[in-house]
C-alpha cells in the first residue's frame, strides 16, 4: 500500500521550554524517557518525517545538555531559547522563522509525543480556506460549572471541544498576532492569541494518541509495548419485522430488521469488542452503555471509529480485521463488497485487510430459526511504528 501523501511545504516550532514539575523529579519531562525515548524526541521525529523545514525546538535557557543528549543524531534543527511565558517562547520561536519567510507553520508542544501523520495533513489542508487551524476532539463526559466545591450549573458538552496541538497558521497572520498581544497574562494557547486579533480557527479533528503527558503517572509502564496483540468479539441480535437491517455499516433491504439500543449493527458491534479487547479497553457497554439515551438510534460506525481511536491512542494500529456472520437470512455474498469497503473506511485500512465471511447453523438454534444473527470478529493490532503493507496510511 502507499505511503502518505506528501504534504504543502510547512516551518514547525516544537515548545520545550517549561519546567514540567507536575511529573515529579528534577528533570524536565520533556527529556524523561516515553516508551524507550525521551520525550521531545517523538515530537521532533514525526514532524521531520513530515517534512517540517525549518524545524525549529525552543528550550530553556539551562536545558542545553538535556537538549543534546534527548536530540542527538538529528540533523537540521534550529534551537531558540525561549522566555518566561508559553506565548514568550512561542514568539521567540516565531520571530526566529521570519527571515525564512515560511508560509505556513505548525506550533506543537513537546508533551503531546504521538503526533499522526493524518493530523498533521488535515491542519494544513485546512489552510487552504483559513489562515489558522486547531485539533480537536468532542468531550464525551457530563460537565459541571463549579463554585467551590459545590456545582453551580451544567456546561452544554456539545459545544465544546477538547484542543490539542500541533495549532496550525499562516505564518504572518500568527507573527502578527503575537507581536500584537499585549495582555499580561500567559495564553493559553496560540489559537487564543490569534483570535484575540481577530483571526478565524478552523476545527479539524483529533486524534486519542495526541494524549498531553503531563502527570508522573503517564510514564508508568512505558516499557516497549508487545509487537502485536489479538482481540475477538462476538454479538448477537434478533430480528424483528419494522426495524431496519444494517450490518458492516450497510443498510441491507430485507423484512425484518435488528432489534437493539443503537442500528444494532451486530457486524460492527463485534469488530469494535474485538478492538477493545485487543488493546484492553474493555467493551462496546462500557463506552457506549444502552442506559444512555444519546445512544438511542445512533450508527456502530461511530463506536468502532471510537475503538480505533482509542487503539492509536495506545500505541497501535490495526493490520486486519476477520468477520464472519452467522445467518440463515439475508444472503450476506450479494452485500460483501459494500461491507468490505465501508469496515475498511472506518477503520482506516486497506479493503485487503478486511475479511468479511457468512455461514449458517444448518437450521439450529437461534439464527437457524431466522430468529436472529450472530457475529464473530478477530482483530490483530500492531505497534504503529512497526512497518506493514495493510496498515492505514495516518
Amino acid at each position: 500500500m502507499a505511503g502518505p501523501s506528501p504534504l504543502p511545504p510547512f516551518a514547525a516550532i516544537v515548545v520545550a521550554a517549561g519546567k514540567g514539575l507536575r511529573v515529579g523529579g528534577s528533570t524536565p519531562k520533556q527529556f524523561r524517557a516515553w516508551h524507550g525515548k525521551p520525550l521531545i524526541r517523538h515530537s521532533v521525529e514525526a514532524l521531520e518525517a513530515a517534512g517540517a523545514n525549518p524545524l525549529m525546538v525552543v528550550v530553556a535557557q539551562d536545558a542545553q545538555d538535556h537538549v543534546e543528549q534527548a536530540l542527538t543524531g538529528i540533523e537540521g534543527l534550529t534551537f531558540v531559547t525561549g522566555g518566561v511565558t508559553r506565548q514568550d517562547s512561542v514568539r521567540c520561536g516565531l520571530e526566529a522563522l521570519a527571515s525564512a519567510s515560511p508560509e505556513r507553520v505548525l506550533i506543537h508542544d513537546a508533551a503531546r509525543p504521538d503526533l499522526p501523520h493524518a493530523v498533521v495533513d488535515r491542519l494544513l489542508t485546512a489552510l487552504d480556506g483559513h489562515a489558522g487551524a486547531i485539533p480537536v476532539l468532542p468531550v464525551v463526559d457530563s460537565l459541571a460549572i463549579a463554585s467551590g466545591s459545590v456545582m453551580a450549573g451544567k456546561a452544554e458538552r456539545e459545544t465544546l471541544r477538547r484542543v490539542q496541538t500541533p495549532q496550525a497558521f499562516r505564518f504572518v497572520d500568527i507573527l502578527a498576532a503575537h507581536r500584537a498581544w499585549i495582555d499580561a497574562t500567559d495564553a493559553g494557547d496560540d489559537a487564543q492569541v490569534f483570535m484575540a486579533s481577530s483571526g478565524s480557527v478552523a476545527l479539524v479533528d483529533g486524534d486519542e494518541r495526541l494524549k498531553k503527558i503531563t502527570f508522573a503517572e503517564d510514564f508508568v509502564n512505558t516499557a516497549p509495548l508487545p509487537a502485536f496483540r489479538i482481540g475477538q468479539g462476538f454479538d448477537v441480535h434478533r430480528l424483528e419485522p419494522g426495524e431496519e437491517l444494517w450490518l458492516g455499516g450497510v443498510l441491507i433491504p430485507h423484512d425484518k430488521g435488528l432489534a437493539g439500543h443503537s442500528d444494532a449493527d451486530v457486524a460492527l458491534h463485534a469488530i469494535t469488542d474485538a478492538v477493545l479487547g485487543a488493546v484492553g479497553e474493555g467493551d462496546i457497554g462500557t463506552h457506549f452503555p444502552p442506559s444512555d439515551p444519546q445512544w438511542r438510534g445512533a450508527r456502530s460506525g461511530r463506536f468502532l471509529e471510537h475503538a480505533v481511536s482509542l487503539a492509536r491512542g495506545a500505541g497501535y494500529v490495526v493490520a486486519n480485521v476477520d468477520l464472519t456472520l452467522i445467518c440463515e437470512e439475508p444472503k450476506i455474498g450479494p452485500h460483501r463488497p459494500a461491507m468490505r469497503t465501508e469496515v475498511a473506511r472506518l477503520m482506516g485500512l486497506a479493503e485487503n485487510a478486511v475479511s468479511i465471511k457468512a455461514t449458517t447453523t444448518e437450521k439450529l438454534g437461534f439464527t437457524g430459526r431466522g430468529e436472529g444473527i450472530a457475529a464473530q470478529a478477530i482483530v490483530c493490532v500492531t505497534l504503529a511504528n512497526e512497518g506493514t503493507s495493510t496498515w492505514p496510511t495516518g
